[in-house]
Order: structure tokens, then C-alpha cells, then sequence
């Protein structure tokens, strides 16, 4: 009998903690549904661990190039978890695990939105993401696939990953998750051509329905193909019941400002139909131009475009160093165009979303 009742009493407080992260997911969607009202969010990939001149990835620094810049931290910051699925201790950029943990957390804690990349490495060459040779890959590790059982321990390592993002007081967080993005175009062993559309959906329910048999409700769901969209790109749709965000990766190109412009509108205005259609969140997931050589890009090109859709957030790509950058630093000569498109109230940064954020002395930024 006492058995039975531990039993019982185990299965009701597991409901319980999966109805309280469905609950934490709710909030954080309905969170965003409210901020896009009111603008459109800024967000940086990998903001603390490193940038121009500085290195924080073994050990926090307080170091970010946006803080540093605006005086403010980003609304939005991205931690990549590529590395995760096979053990090591360091994501694919350097990065220690506890590290990124550790500020996900905290940027959570000051009030920021936290989404999640992850780059698994190929499971059946060893290679990396980018390994795209053998379209055998999907098919291998999906249910039958000859490396089906190796895929189930990277999800599980990834899982227990995902599950250890708590608050001081236990509870789980809620995040953005961002898997097999930009499948639209060919370069990841995911991608168009190395996959077929059906074995591309197979992979993103596998992948989705082991997390939420391992408890994690509290993930909001985002996929994000490559702009450049074709018409059989939104075939691998997984469907409105399995997303919650629509997303667009968009890079300009050198020399490529007109064709930028004009691809970002289009389809941009595609994506913001879909999501219309299944009252989907809508975001630019990631954008950029390396090394920003154009002085007045964010307020000349880039702000004119985004703030035409109802974007709930967009995201730049990493600081990498000063042979390969996407965010401003003070001294980039991009920065002062960067102060000022961060200065319009429709432009969102972490003091913007959150009533409290946590920020050094001085910081404040007055728009």
C-alpha cells in the first residue's frame, strides 16, 4: 500500500512539474505576443563569451561589445550548443557548457529572452554540421537507420542539457529552441538536397517528440529556413501544431545591398503569410553584414526593412574576433549608427522588456 501511494504521489507531482512548464512556455509566448505590440527586439549571438579584444569564455568578465556600445545588453541572446550530443565539455566556438549555462541563466534572471542553436555534428561521417557529402545521413538516423540508437544518446545528452536550465529555485526556464534552421539551403547535413522533404520532417518530430517525452514544455519551438525562399522551401513546414515561431536567416553579402533589400521583403512578406495563417510568432532568427563595412547600414538599410513586419525580435550573429564580426563594438565605425537605431522606441534592448534588469552602475541608457 505504501508503495502505491508513493507511486500515485510521484506520477501526480511529475503532471504536476510538466503542467507547470506548459504553463512557463505559455507565459514566455504570450510575453512575446505582448513586447511585439510594441517593438521589435535586438539580439546578439554568444554576447558574453567573447568579442573584439576580449575573451570570456573560460571564466565570466562581464564583458559584452553591446553593453559596451549602448550601455545596455541585448533583449535577445543565442547560445549554440553544437558539441552537446557527443560529450564534450566545450560547444563547436569554445565555449565550456557550465559557461553557457551560467549566462543563459543569468541573462534570463535580468529579464532577457535566451533561444538555443544547436550544430550536432554528422552521426554517420564524424564530420561536422557542415559535412553535406553522403544524403544518407537523415536516413540513418531516423527509426531503421543504422545509426538510429547513436542518435537517441545524442538526444539524450542534449536533453539532459536542456533540463538542467533552472533558477535558483528549481524551476525550469523557458527558452527559445531553434533546431535544423536554415534546411532551405544545402550546406548543413540537414539541408535541401542532402535530405528529402518527408525524412526532414521525420527528423524534426523525432527530435521534438524526445524532448517532450523527457518533460521539456517549457521550449518554445522556432524553425527558420534561409532567405532566398523557394515555394517547395515551405513543404518542410513541420506544421502550425509543432511551431511556435517562424523565423528567416538573411545575411547580405558584399556588394549585394539591392538583391539583400529586395530578397529580405520578399520573403519576409512569405513568411509573415504563414504565420498569419497559423497565428505563428514571426522573427528574424539571424541577420547580418560581416563586419558591418557600411557605416550607416543598421539605420539605412537594415531598420527600414525589419520594422515593416511585425518581427518580435532579430538577431545578429556572433563577434568571432575582428576578422569576423556581425555586432558593433565602440570601436567599430558602425557604432554611433548602431546608438542610433537602438534609440528609436521601437527598437527593443533588455532595460526595454524587462522592469529591473540588472546592469553595472552607470550603464543606463536613455533613449
Amino acid at each position: 500500500m505504501k508503495r502505491l501511494t508513493f507511486l500515485l504521489f510521484s506520477l501526480a507531482f511529475s503532471c504536476f512539474q510538466l503542467l507547470a512548464q506548459e504553463v512557463i512556455r505559455q507565459q514566455l509566448l504570450n510575453r512575446l505576443q505582448e513586447i511585439q505590440k510594441r517593438g521589435i527586439m535586438f539580439g546578439h549571438q554568444d554576447d558574453p563569451f567573447y568579442g573584439l579584444g576580449w575573451n570570456d569564455r573560460a571564466v565570466a568578465g562581464g564583458h559584452s561589445d553591446i553593453l559596451a556600445t549602448s550601455a545596455d545588453y541585448p533583449a535577445v541572446m543565442g547560445f549554440e550548443l553544437g558539441g552537446i550530443e557527443v560529450g564534450d565539455e566545450k560547444s563547436l566556438d569554445s565555449v565550456p557548457f557550465t559557461r553557457i549555462r551560467e549566462e543563459l541563466l543569468a541573462h534570463v534572471g535580468r529579464g532577457g529572452i535566451a533561444t538555443v542553436s544547436w550544430h550536432p555534428r554528422n552521426p554517420l561521417t564524424g564530420g561536422t554540421a557542415w559535412d553535406n557529402k553522403n544524403t544518407d545521413v537523415v536516413h540513418s538516423i531516423l527509426p531503421g537507420g543504422s545509426q538510429h540508437q547513436k542518435f537517441i544518446v545524442w538526444m539524450k545528452r542534449l536533453s539532459a542539457f536542456l533540463q538542467s536550465l533552472k533558477d535558483e529555485q528549481g524551476n525550469a526556464v523557458p527558452f527559445i529552441f531553434r533546431p535544423w534552421h536554415e534546411n532551405s539551403g544545402a550546406w548543413f547535413w540537414w539541408g535541401k538536397t542532402i535530405c528529402t522533404t518527408e525524412q526532414y520532417k521525420a527528423l524534426w518530430c523525432t527530435l521534438q517528440d524526445h524532448l517532450l517525452a523527457d518533460g521539456l514544455t517549457n521550449i518554445v519551438w522556432s524553425w527558420s529556413p534561409n532567405y532566398g525562399l523557394k515555394d517547395d522551401d515551405f513543404d518542410t513546414y513541420p506544421g502550425h501544431e509543432r511551431v511556435d515561431i517562424i523565423g528567416l536567416d538573411a545575411y547580405q553579402q558584399p556588394n549585394g545591398e539591392e538583391a539583400f533589400i529586395s530578397t529580405l521583403n520578399k520573403d519576409l512578406s512569405r513568411v509573415c503569410e504563414l504565420a498569419k495563417e497559423g497565428k505563428r510568432l514571426v522573427a528574424l532568427t539571424e541577420c547580418g553584414y560581416q563586419n558591418v563595412p557600411d557605416s550607416t547600414w543598421w539605420t539605412r538599410v537594415l531598420k527600414p526593412q525589419i520594422e515593416k513586419y511585425p518581427l518580435c525580435y532579430f538577431l545578429v550573429w556572433r563577434n568571432a574576433d575582428h576578422r569576423q564580426y556581425f555586432a558593433p563594438s565602440p570601436i567599430t565605425k558602425d557604432a554611433p549608427d548602431f546608438r542610433k537605431m537602438v534609440k528609436d522606441e521601437r527598437i527593443l534592448m533588455l532595460k526595454d522588456i524587462s522592469p529591473s534588469p540588472t546592469l553595472p552602475v552607470g550603464a543606463r541608457f536613455e533613449k
